[in-house]
């Protein structure tokens, strides 16, 4: 066996290095046995969740739909001057690895989407007007 010195940042350690002929095997079986290594389980997928989101009036018959919460805008689902139903899926935001539906809480029609997919948005950006 052959003794050498290694430093891996910064520290340095003493190793033992073992020549090994070519009959030699190149894995030892273990000493004792093992528990088998557990099943890897699969990483959950990200859930989709119902998240209102915060309104306000802004003038007569127009509400603005702010983000509820800092996230990633994943998908929109409407256009301007699409005509909506009350609790229709506005848009997907992803916050915390978790999907979050914002539904629209009124009926009417969209003027102005002030995002795009993918844009970081802060809690009471706005999202959406609807008239």
């Amino acid at each position: 066996m052959n003794r050498y010195k290694i430093t891996l940042n910064g520290k340095t350690y003493e190793v033992e290095v073992e020549e090994m002929s070519k009959t030699s095997p190149a894995i030892r079986p273990p000493e004792k046995p093992s528990a088998p290594p557990p099943s890897p389980t699969p990483a959950p997928a990200p859930k989709t969740a119902a998240t209102p989101p915060s309104t306000a009036q802004v003038g007569e018959g127009r509400t603005a739909i702010k983000a509820p919460m800092p996230g990633t805008i994943l998908d929109i689902k409407v256009s301007k001057g699409d005509k909506i139903n009350l609790g229709q899926v506005l848009m997907i935001l992803e916050a915390m690895k978790m999907e979050n539906e914002i539904p629209a809480p009124v009926s009417g029609i969209v003027t102005e989407i002030a995002v795009k997919n993918g844009d970081t948005v802060r809690s009471s950006d706005l999202l959406v007007i609807i008239e």
